[in-house]
């Protein structure tokens, strides 16, 4: 098993007239442990978080990082920072990192790791993968961008939603607590001026009711009910949260300074991503913990119209963040007994 730093040029597919590059690690496998075919999974991070997301031995009561895990048994993981975010390029104008261009720079990326892989030239001594099962999966922000790479492109033979909705995902609060309120923005104009919000009588209302009940705290601490279970140590909660998403320049290995700004603001709003989840053909896995952002995770698998499968999997004792979790291995496992299943599919096609 190894682990190889990649920089790709994505100038031409981002479309902004100066240079783009996005950063990708891929974890390597044993050549002698894949499995036929062999399994290339890319993996995105959440709005506030970088690839190491899934590269690093995240602190709290589970143990282990997923790219790891996951090539021990023998699959390519790449873990992928989105245009904008982590070690990817950031000098980028932040409202221009629409849906359209993230998707098409991470397309160009992945098709570069995936021509890389098949011409054997990723690293001498690791043989080449001609027609791997292709699958991608995201966490929050990146479930997000992953379903509109995929209806746009239909580039993965499976896909993995692990904590985003692709009718509401909306940040849930203690019971009891007054309730998150993210602003609703139309994607037709996104972050232009005049900023359109749609909610915007809902947000004054919230901000009222905080005034008046003193319940005014730091953003990131709000949300730590909903993204880490009660078993996660509460140091490490602060580490994560306090000033979130930036965290006031304290960056932890697993965070990023930056995000694509359109999309981190928009990607909350009910229905952001819904032609794109309709036109998904392939199998679907979505991936929740018990405590996530999905307000009705039965109703879900509805957003994926077209879907040739919608698997359904509540995470116990998980909340939104998955990989800092107690049973972050039991998430995993599932991800990788769907993937076979998606191996199936794909050979009853090609039948």
């Amino acid at each position: 098993m190894n682990q190889l730093e990649l920089t790709l040029d994505v100038s031409d597919a981002a479309g902004l007239g100066q240079p783009a590059a996005i950063a990708a690690t891929v974890t390597l496998p044993d050549p002698d442990r894949m499995p036929n075919p062999p399994v290339v999974c890319f993996g995105k991070p959440g709005g506030g978080y970088s690839r190491g997301y899934y590269t690093e031995s995240l602190p709290g009561p589970g143990i282990g990082a997923q790219a790891e895990w996951h090539a021990r048994r023998g699959w390519v993981f790449v873990s992928v920072d989105h245009l904008g975010v982590g070690a990817s390029s950031t000098d980028h104008d932040p409202t221009r990192l629409d849906y359209t261009t993230l998707a098409a720079a991470a397309q160009c990326a992945e098709e570069q790791v995936l021509a890389r892989l098949r011409e054997g030239s990723l690293r001498p001594d690791f043989p080449p993968i001609l027609d791997p099962i292709r699958l991608g999966i995201g966490q929050s922000m990146g479930g997000c961008m992953t379903v509109v790479q995929q209806g746009r492109y239909h580039c993965y033979d499976g896909i993995g939603m692990l904590g985003f909705s692709a009718i509401h995902t909306h940040p849930p609060v203690r019971p009891g607590e007054a309730p998150l309120v993210t602003p609703w923005l139309p994607r037709d104009r996104l972050l232009q001026e005049p900023l359109t919000v749609l909610n915007v009588t809902q947000m004054e209302e919230i901000e009222r009711r905080l005034v008046v009940d003193n319940e005014i705290q730091d953003q990131g601490l709000s949300m730590a009910w909903g993204f880490h279970y009660d078993d996660v140590d509460a140091s490490l909660i602060e580490a994560d949260l306090i000033g979130f998403p930036h965290r006031n320049g304290n960056l932890p290995p697993w965070g990023s300074a930056t995000q694509p700004l359109a999309v981190a603001l928009s990607c909350a709003t009910p229905g952001a991503v819904a032609p794109e989840a309709a036109a998904v053909r392939s199998p679907v896995l979505i991936a929740l913990g018990e405590r996530d952002v999905c307000a009705d995770p039965r109703g879900e698998p509805r957003a994926y119209l077209s879907a040739a499968s919608v698997d359904l999997f509540v995470c116990p004792r998980m909340g939104h963040m998955h990989n800092f979790a107690s049973t972050r291995q039991l998430l995993w496992q599932r991800i990788e007994t769907w993937a076979a299943w998606v191996a199936a599919v794909k050979q009853a096609q090609q039948a």
